[in-house]
């Protein structure tokens, strides 16, 4: 397949925190600040480590970046080259995209996760991950019983298997409205949702063009680029499952993180996390489900990657050789979440009506978005659409009440 190594239009600016009155600036000046005093109160950390924290959230709203220290993880000079362009500036200016993700990466060096000791490999963020599975368990039972009936009546023939996948992408679509970054876990069970009454919040739903290529064609191979651990990657997992067990294609790719970031980005050990918890219920149908997930594990045909490029301050169409050719091999890319759609467009200020095509055409292999919206980015809308939107919500970018399922061929 033919395509362009980086988008066929000009690059509009980057997305900033020093834009007054933005939700980056809010970000930048009062979440990541919270985010990292949050990390003190939910761990037990030494007070070294809580002071260098401490002085993290006090820096953001109008200092001046923070140096990372060697830790001697293999990421660490790849950082070092990456930070040159920013050194000596102050968080609040720095393209946005690159401020969260190495703020995650200096939450590591500071907690000392790569380091051989008492911390080695605990995640700052646990705590919310624990808690955010456990918030949404009556949801997960639900939706393991319904998953069990589908699989049931795959048998039934296309219409019956398009009618499950429809819903499961909205499934797999709404599930990162708990992502934890943004909604803390303890706010109440906030994966409790009626499917079916978001379906006018879709502001662009190819979810039928997506149905009919895994139902009607001859794909073999899905990959996802995972978005977060929890409800969301029960609903993916969910996903994986119907598509496996249905025999609709032969294997499922995940691409996670290799360590934490984002709060509740998903890591391997998260799979394993979610597995163990399910296991751990007195519900069959979750065990039975947790069983078969582990058997696809074990056969191969879901297989498990992580890369450092996934948490790198790179857009995606810098994504090195080795993956675009990995990518290149699969029959359809699912990109999860804000987060991964806002590397897609390069985290920049796009007219909200460009073609979405124009810009991903960098990408080897036919792709669909599912996210959320939850920050200042989007393409592909209508402008009549986007008119309605800003008179009826003036926060419809970044309150997370509105979503797309974006197809590029």
């Amino acid at each position: 397949m033919n395509y362009s190594p980086v988008p066929k239009l000009p690059l509009p600016p980057a997305l900033v925190g020093s834009e007054v009155g933005s939700f980056t600036e809010y970000t930048v000046t009062q979440r990541m600040p919270a985010i990292a005093r949050r990390v003190v109160v939910e761990n037990d950390f030494s007070p070294e480590i809580n002071a260098r924290l401490e002085g993290l959230a006090t820096e953001l709203p109008r200092g001046y970046l923070l140096l990372i220290e060697n830790d001697y993880n293999v990421d660490f000079s790849a950082w070092d080259t990456y930070l040159q362009s920013y050194k000596n500036q102050r968080w609040i200016d720095i393209p946005w995209f690159f401020v969260e993700t190495y703020f995650y990466r200096l939450i590591l060096e500071i907690t000392q996760y790569f380091h051989p000791g008492r911390w080695q490999g605990v995640d700052p963020f646990q705590i919310q991950k624990s808690q955010g599975l456990e918030a949404a368990l009556d949801s997960i039972l639900l939706l393991c019983e319904q998953l069990n009936q589908w699989l049931n009546d795959s048998q039934n023939g296309a219409k019956a298997n398009q009618t499950a996948l429809t819903t499961l992408l909205y499934f797999a679509l709404w599930g990162n409205r708990v992502d934890l970054s943004l909604w803390s876990a303890f706010e109440g069970d906030r994966s409790k949702f009626d499917i079916q009454s978001q379906l006018a919040h879709i502001l662009v739903n190819d979810t039928a063009q997506i149905s009919e290529l895994l139902t009607n064609s001859q794909v073999q191979r899905v990959d996802f680029i995972v978005d977060n651990a929890g409800f969301e990657l029960v609903c993916d997992l969910c996903l994986v499952d119907f598509l496996l067990n249905s025999n609709l294609i032969n294997q499922v790719y995940l691409h996670l993180k290799p360590h934490p970031t984002f709060v509740s980005d998903a890591m391997i050990k998260d799979v394993y996390d979610t597995i163990n918890y399910l296991l751990a219920t007195s519900n069959q149908q979750a065990i039975s489900l947790a069983q078969r997930w582990e058997n696809h594990i074990s056969s191969g045909r879901l297989v498990m990657s992580e890369d450092y490029f996934w948490t790198s301050p790179l857009a995606f169409w810098e994504m090195p050789r080795h993956i675009k050719d990995e990518l290149a091999n699969t029959g359809l890319l699912v990109v999860k979440g804000d987060a991964n759609y806002r590397r897609l467009l390069g985290d920049r200020h796009w007219n909200y009506t460009t073609n979405i095509d124009d810009i991903v055409c960098y990408l080897p292999t036919p792709m669909v978005a599912l996210r959320t919206l939850k920050s200042e980015v989007a393409v592909g809308l209508k402008p009549d659409v986007v008119e309605a939107l800003t008179k009826s919500d003036p926060h419809w970018l970044t309150n997370g009440q509105w979503g797309v399922i974006q197809f590029v061929a």
